[in-house]
């Protein structure tokens, strides 16, 4: 299948990766020139402008995979809707809002083309392990980009498609907001080992043990004892927690619906009182989790 991925960052570029490597006929485009310089010297064609995008589809139908920053995606929608022909498909493998995904989706539809939403997971190890991916959208348009998801889902991720526009999104920010308090809880139990009674438990260990068929056995387990293998006393980071948006989007939601998420509240309010300097060797470790999963910048004294 001949697609373009515009927005070549962490993910991005593996995703476009992966798709060429499995034979897809890939459209590299990027803001950054050097990124797409890259993609072109791997066989990609590299397309430095929106215009030449299109182009190269030579009459083709326009397929265009956008992994771009939530804050963006609205800009470079209508960048995109002034030049696409009708009966093209856009994706937006991002972590949009899905609020906004279904207004996006029925903007995209009064011009003749298609948005379908793919909330994408699998941070930095996508590439190796396989992306998890949440679509929705029209389920036509979703077969037919179907064989896209198949290869990047290889060899142990997974997708699925979750209905009508903005599923996906929806999909991946409870995700997302699940992955806090996950996060939280795993740091908070390794402080506790770390300051609590007992001076000499060795974290590296308890963590190797816990991975052994424990019922809290976990990726975000193993990424976290092997960052304190590297960096057992957390050494220069200073333990500010960025949030990205979509638990702030799943607790505005879990409001309006008279949801209790106790446990995802505290998580995030823990990430924004680490912003106004609450840190602490909890904060710091989910500052490491974040840049062990998704490459993430850890911020550092």
């Amino acid at each position: 299948m001949k697609i373009a991925i515009s927005g070549l960052g962490k993910m991005g570029s593996q995703i476009a990766k992966k798709l060429h490597e499995d034979k897809h006929i890939v459209i590299a485009h990027n803001r950054s020139r050097s990124v797409i310089d890259d993609m072109s010297a791997l066989g990609m064609t590299g397309a430095y402008t929106k215009e030449e995008v299109v182009k190269s589809f030579n009459g083709e139908r326009v397929i265009i995979w956008m992994m771009v920053p939530a804050d963006v995606v609205d800009q470079e929608l209508q960048e995109w809707l002034k030049l696409i022909p009708k009966n093209s498909i856009l994706i937006d493998g991002g972590n949009s809002d899905f609020r906004l995904t279904k207004k996006r989706a029925e903007l995209v539809k009064d011009t003749g083309s298609v948005l379908i939403d793919v909330g994408t997971s699998g941070g930095v190890w996508g590439y190796k392990n396989g992306f998890s991916m949440m679509a929705g959208g029209d389920e036509n348009t979703f077969k037919i980009i179907e064989p896209v998801l198949q290869t990047l889902e290889k060899p142990s991720g997974a997708y699925n498609h979750f209905g009508e526009s903005g599923s996906g999104h929806y999909v991946k920010m409870v995700h997302n907001a699940i992955e806090y308090g996950m996060m939280e809880s795993i740091a908070e139990g390794y402080r506790l080992l770390k300051e609590g009674p007992y001076k000499n438990i060795d974290l590296v260990k308890a963590g190797e043990v816990w991975q052994h068929r424990s019922v809290i056995t976990s990726w975000l387990n193993e990424l976290t004892k092997d960052a304190l293998k590297e960096n057992p006393d957390l050494k220069d980071i200073d333990g500010v927690v960025v949030e990205s948006g979509e638990t702030r989007f799943a607790l505005e939601t879990a409001k309006d619906f008279n949801i209790e998420t106790p446990a995802i509240q505290s998580a995030f309010d823990v990430r924004l009182r680490s912003q106004k300097g609450e840190i602490n060797f909890a904060t710091k470790l989910l500052a490491l989790m974040r840049n062990a999963f998704g490459g993430h910048k850890i911020n550092q004294k």
